[in-house]
């Protein structure tokens, strides 16, 4: 399928050929599991870089602020603490401060203290926010749909939103070398 994301090809124009490339032929020095996973990076690269030119322009917010404030509109009161934004997005709490000042600059989001824990910090949306965000968000959405369906078909597309959301809604469990007999550790 032409556009099709290949492991060997992630980090690389999408115009390359890869056919020359050794993991290409699937053959190479990775296992199955990290093939896949390259493929993953490379189509979650496609579509991040595909919103950030879109979120940029429409929203004027850089792609980072966006990841904020989508995180802050799929939660109950549009809230949640720093601690927790900054491990679902993988980064530590002290890069998110430049963020957040910018939000708050803009009127998109509102910083409070917890009740109770004095270094706590809870974000949440203003109303401007959730009026961008309600704005540009089909459009947003239509941009990510198009990556995917060039990259990896509409179908394959249904099926990559099915899985990843039984992935997030599963438990967090980390797996021993032993993994397939059936035996597994959780992490608490």
């Amino acid at each position: 399928m032409p556009g099709s994301i290949d492991p060997a090809s992630a980090g690389s124009s999408r115009t390359g050929d890869a056919s020359g490339c050794p993991a290409s032929g699937g053959g190479g020095l990775l296992p199955a599991e990290l093939r896949t996973w390259m493929r993953v990076l490379a189509a979650a690269g496609a579509v991040e870089q595909q919103l950030r030119k879109h979120v940029k322009e429409a929203m004027g917010v850089s792609h980072d602020e966006f990841l904020i404030l989508c995180l802050l509109a799929d939660q109950p009161g549009n809230t949640l603490r720093m601690t927790r934004i900054a491990e679902l997005l993988g980064r530590p709490k002290t890069r998110l401060t430049y963020q957040v000042a910018c939000l708050q600059h803009a009127d998109l989001v509102v910083r409070e203290s917890v009740c109770g824990d004095r270094r706590g910090v809870a974000l949440t949306l203003t109303n401007k926010a959730r009026r961008l965000l309600a704005q540009h968000s089909p459009a947003l959405a239509a941009a990510v749909n198009q990556v995917l369906a060039d990259s990896i078909g509409p179908t394959h597309c249904e099926a990559l939103s099915d899985l990843l959301a039984q992935a997030s809604s599963a438990p967090a469990a980390t797996r021993d070398p032993d993994a397939r007999t059936g035996d597994s550790k959780t992490v608490s």
